[in-house]
């Protein structure tokens, strides 16, 4: 049976503005200064996510990572489907 992960808040939120930051990076329509911020800002977020407490305790497993990863990346899909496009 797969183990059911509570990711605190702002781990979750950060993995998910992870996955939204990378999407914008990889919009050709980044261009100078606007991807040298999308890639400002994603450094920033991996540091802040490999470095969260959460990894510290016992839930803090491989697997949970993967999981986390799985949720933010379902949530950011869900999010830009949620966004007016043009």
């Amino acid at each position: 049976m797969a183990q059911q992960h509570s990711f605190p808040a702002d781990l979750l939120e950060s993995q998910v503005a992870w996955y939204v930051t990378y999407g914008r990076l990889a919009d050709t329509a980044v261009t100078g200064t606007g991807a040298a911020a999308c890639r400002r800002r994603l450094l920033a977020l991996s540091a802040r996510i490999a470095a969260h407490p959460y990894w510290d305790t016992p839930a803090g497993t491989p697997a949970a990572r993967v999981a986390l990863k799985e949720t933010a990346r379902a949530r950011a899909v869900a999010g830009a489907a949620g966004r007016p496009t043009g």
